[in-house]
C-alpha cells in the first residue's frame, strides 16, 4: 500500500509555470506507475500524464503535451508534474495516483488507479 501527499498548487496567471509534487510514503515507490489527473468543476477527472517505473516511459493527454512535464526521483519517493505556459483551461484539482501495472489500455483510465492522493487546486487566471 501507498499513501500520496500532493503539494504545489497554486494562483497564477496565464503563461506561468508551476511545479506540482506528490510524495509516496512506503519503500516501493518504484514498484508503481504513477499518474497525474484532474478534476475541474463540473467535469469529469481526466488523465495528464503517466510515467512508468523508472520514468524511461511517459504519456501525456494532447491537451497538455509539450507544456507539461512529469518525472520521477525514485530516491525521494517523489513524482513531478512541470506545467509551463499555463492556460486558464488548465484550471483544475491535480491528483496524482498509483498502479502497480503499466497496462498501456489502462494508464489513461482514472478507474484503473489503486491508490490516490487528495489534490491540491491550481488557478490560472487570464
Amino acid at each position: 500500500q501507498v499513501q500520496l501527499v500532493e503539494s504545489g498548487g497554486g494562483l497564477v496567471q496565464a503563461g506561468s509555470s508551476l511545479r506540482l509534487s506528490c510524495a509516496a510514503s512506503g519503500n516501493t515507490f518504484s514498484s508503481y506507475v504513477m499518474g497525474w489527473f484532474r478534476q475541474a468543476p463540473g467535469k469529469e477527472r481526466e488523465f495528464v500524464a503517466v510515467t512508468s517505473w523508472s520514468g524511461g516511459t511517459t504519456y501525456y493527454a494532447d491537451s497538455v503535451k509539450g507544456r507539461f512535464t512529469i518525472s520521477r526521483d525514485n530516491a525521494k519517493n517523489t513524482v513531478y508534474l512541470q506545467m509551463n505556459s499555463l492556460k486558464p483551461e488548465d484550471t483544475a484539482v491535480y491528483y496524482c495516483a498509483a498502479r502497480q501495472t503499466f497496462t498501456i489500455t489502462k494508464i489513461r483510465s482514472s478507474y484503473e488507479y489503486d491508490y490516490w492522493g487528495q489534490g491540491t487546486q491550481v488557478t490560472v487566471s487570464s
